[in-house]
C-alpha cells in the first residue's frame, strides 16, 4: 500500500471523491492525483510544493494543452499515458465546478492524442508453460509455493494484477474452482480457475502463515501482498525463464484470451471472464488470435524454407 498523500488539499479531495463517491480503486485515485500534481508542477516550475500549486480559477485550456505538448514532446509520454492525464484532469475540473469553484471545466476542450492501434502482445502455449515450469532458487517454502500459485492464478483465469492482490481468502471456492474478483470501479464478477491452479493454490494454503489478514496472498511481512511486489514476482519468472520477449502480467492477461479463443471459447463467454464493458473491447482478441495462428502457420510450413520453387 503506497503512502502517498498529495500535498494540496484539492487533490486530496479530489483523491478522495475518486474513491468515495467514484468507486475507483485507490490505485487509480492515486494516479489520478498524481496527474493533477504533475500539471500542478508543470504550471509553476521550481514551486516548494506547498499548497496550492496552483489557482483553480486561473486555469484555462491553454495551460492544459502546453502541458499536453510538453508530455507529447520533450517528456515523450506515450498516447494511452497522455490520455490518461486528460481524463484525470478532466474529473478534477469537474469536480472543482460541480463544488463552485469555477464555472467550467477547461479539460473539456482539449482533446485526447489518438492512441496508437497495436495488436496485444501475447505468447504462444509453449512459452506459457515454459514461464510457469520456471523455479526460483534461495526463497522460503511458503513463499516458493505462493509465486508458483500466483503465476498458475493469472494464466488460469485472465485477472489483472490489482485483481489478484486484491483476493481475499473467502472469495475462493476451491472445491468448484472458482473465484470473485472486485474489478474496475468495484464491479464483481465470477472466474473460473483449472485444476493446475487449484492444486498450487492448495499446496500454498497448507504452509500460509497465521495472520488476521483475509488477503490470498501474503508478503513475508505476514500482510496482503502489494501491486509492486506481485509485479516483482512475475519479473522474477520472466527473468529467469529465458524468454526472449518482454512479458508482463497483462502479458499473461492477453495469453489467456488468446488461448481460449483459439481453442474453442467464444468472445462473449470472454468478454464475461475478463470484465470488459464492451464486447468490442474483446474483439480485438480475433484480430491477435488470427495473427498468431499466421504466425505459427509461417513458422511450421516447411515450403518457404526451401529453395525448390
Amino acid at each position: 500500500m503506497s503512502n502517498y498523500v498529495p500535498v494540496d488539499p484539492r487533490i486530496a479531495e479530489f483523491a478522495a471523491y475518486l474513491r468515495l463517491e467514484r468507486g475507483q480503486s485507490s490505485r487509480t485515485s492515486e494516479e489520478y492525483a498524481r496527474d493533477v500534481e504533475l500539471f500542478g508542477c508543470f504550471l509553476e516550475p521550481g514551486h516548494p510544493r506547498t499548497a496550492p500549486f496552483f489557482k483553480i480559477g486561473e486555469t484555462t485550456a491553454s495551460d492544459i494543452r502546453r502541458f499536453v505538448m510538453d508530455l507529447i514532446g520533450p517528456r515523450n509520454y506515450t498516447p494511452a499515458s497522455v490520455r490518461r492525464k486528460i481524463a484525470a484532469l478532466r474529473s478534477y475540473f469537474a469536480l472543482q465546478r460541480r463544488e463552485g469553484r469555477r464555472p467550467d471545466n477547461p479539460a473539456d476542450d482539449v482533446p485526447p492524442p489518438r492512441a496508437a492501434k497495436r495488436l496485444p502482445q501475447v505468447m504462444s502455449e509453449p512459452e506459457v508453460a515454459r514461464l510457469l515450469r520456471t523455479r526460483i532458487a534461495g526463497k522460503s517454502e511458503f513463499q516458493r509455493l505462493r509465486d508458483i500459485a500466483i503465476m498458475e492464478v493469472l494464466y488460469a483465469s485472465g485477472i489483472r494484477r490489482a485483481e489478484l492482490v486484491g483476493l481475499n481468502l473467502s472469495d475462493v471456492d476451491l472445491d468448484r474452482r472458482i473465484m470473485r474478483v472486485i474489478g474496475k470501479g468495484n464491479k464483481q464478477r465470477a472466474v473460473f480457475l483449472n485444476a493446475a491452479a487449484a492444486d498450487a493454490i492448495r499446496n500454498y494454503l497448507a504452509l500460509r502463515p497465521r495472520t488476521s489478514d483475509e488477503a490470498l496472498f501474503l508478503s513475508r511481512r505476514k500482510t496482503r501482498l502489494s501491486h509492486r511486489q506481485a509485479w516483482v514476482v512475475f519479473r522474477e519468472f520472466a527473468q529467469l525463464s529465458g524468454l526472449q520477449k518482454h512479458v508482463t502480467p497483462h502479458v499473461m492477461r492477453h495469453s489467456f484470451a488468446t488461448h481460449l479463443l483459439e481453442n474453442g471459447a467464444d468472445i462473449v463467454t470472454i468478454k464475461e471472464l475478463l470484465g470488459h464493458e464492451s464486447l468490442s473491447t474483446t474483439q480485438i482478441y480475433t484480430n491477435v488470435s488470427l495473427e498468431h495462428i499466421r504466425r505459427s502457420y509461417e513458422q511450421a510450413h516447411p515450403r518457404d524454407r526451401t529453395s525448390d520453387r
